[in-house]
């Protein structure tokens, strides 16, 4: 790796970083337009254009606020605890493809981070840290409503990560039929969904527009990860860890100013991530149409980028619909949803899709 290689690796750090920041500042507006819509209301409106510029607004005032330190703390970690949530919500779209490689100079540049070959295990590691958090938080506040926040936060995080983590298996079996070999790298599942089902049963040849995402083989997987996503991130209806009705303000209640900014920052993060995660691994990510020789060459260059944004903010409506619509869940019923639905739910379609791979790899046993 010479310079330029390094300069390359710098370059693709800043631009996740920066288009991290972006798109949080964006997401925070549209989450307060949509709900504003569904509730009949109008939403900001006053700084910037409808109401855009609001979020930078806030994002200031947090900054400069005073930031206050209770007395019965536990200082080190109490100062640690944001920073653990925030790096690890950076890190993990550092493996995620937003894009197709690009030659510049006659090098390949990927649009992605890092493409590490175990990058969905890499992505489960970051998810677990995030939990250390939100329970250190909790715990060195010194107080009793963010130590519940704490401990519930691990309890939902350890049920529903298990959830998440066998929907990512199920796609990487399936994943791994559709090329030479296994792979738990993002941009290896991506490549693998690109192009169109080749209808050969004849009463569907009229469906070979169908691209080969992983959602319609593995749709009851993506079903189980998005619902585990939704509680990773402590999204309504699965808030519990903040609820405020019950814990004024959950893990977070002791913290103000800039600490209280980057426990936000890394929830909106998240939710990014997680929605660009479901995207790559059961819609294909950057794959699309680019209509190469018909458009400008630039415009199909950017296509891809295009492409990933809007599976993304697909996944992101969803978030935002499903904190309009559905009430906050009770804590024995997540729990019951997590292990007694979930977590069965996710073995059990991951045996039937080993069973179908089986059958299509090798042919039934007693051939």
């Amino acid at each position: 790796m010479d310079v330029v290689d390094v300069l390359f690796v710098i370059g693709r750090v800043l631009a996740v970083f920066v288009l991290l920041l972006v798109v949080t500042i964006l997401n925070v507006w549209l989450e307060r337009k949509i709900l504003a819509d569904m509730q009949n209301r109008v939403g900001p409106d006053r700084a910037g254009p409808w109401g855009i510029l609001q979020t930078v607004a806030d994002g200031l005032k947090l900054f400069f606020k005073e930031q206050i330190t209770p007395r019965k703390v536990e200082y080190g970690l109490y100062v640690l605890a944001p920073f653990l949530a925030v790096i690890p919500a950076f890190l993990m779209f550092m493996v995620v493809p937003f894009g197709r490689p690009i030659t510049i100079g006659g090098r390949e540049v990927p649009l992605q981070g890092a493409d590490l070959n175990i990058g969905l295990l890499f992505i489960l590691a970051m998810s677990s840290i995030a939990v250390y958090a939100v329970v250190l938080a909790g715990w060195s506040s010194g107080s009793k409503y963010p130590l519940l926040g704490g401990v519930r936060a691990t309890a939902q995080a350890i049920s529903y990560e298990a959830a998440m983590g066998i929907a990512m298996v199920s796609v990487v079996m399936f994943s791994a039929t559709t090329g030479p070999d296994g792979t738990l790298s993002l941009a290896a599942i991506v490549e693998r969904q690109a192009g169109t089902y080749d209808m050969t049963i004849p009463f569907l040849q009229w469906a070979d527009f169908i691209p080969r995402w992983n959602l319609w083989p593995q749709f009851v997987a993506f079903v189980i990860f998005l619902i585990a996503i939704v509680a990773e991130t402590n999204r309504a209806p699965f808030d519990l860890v903040e609820a405020e009705q019950e814990l004024v303000g959950g893990f977070h209640t002791e913290y103000s100013g800039m600490r209280f900014a980057m426990y936000f920052l890394a929830e909106y993060v998240n939710i990014f991530s997680m929605s660009a995660i479901c995207a790559t691994l059961f819609l294909g990510g950057w794959t699309g149409p680019t209509f190469d020789g018909q458009i400008p060459a630039l415009f199909s260059a950017l296509l891809p980028f295009v492409w990933f944004l809007i599976k993304t903010y697909a996944i992101i409506f969803l978030f935002f619909w499903i904190r309009a619509t559905l009430p906050r869940m009770r804590y024995d019923q997540l729990m019951q949803l997590g292990w007694k639905r979930l977590i069965p739910g996710a073995l059990i379609w991951l045996m039937v899709s080993t069973v179908v791979i089986a059958f299509r790899q090798f042919g039934p046993p007693w051939s």
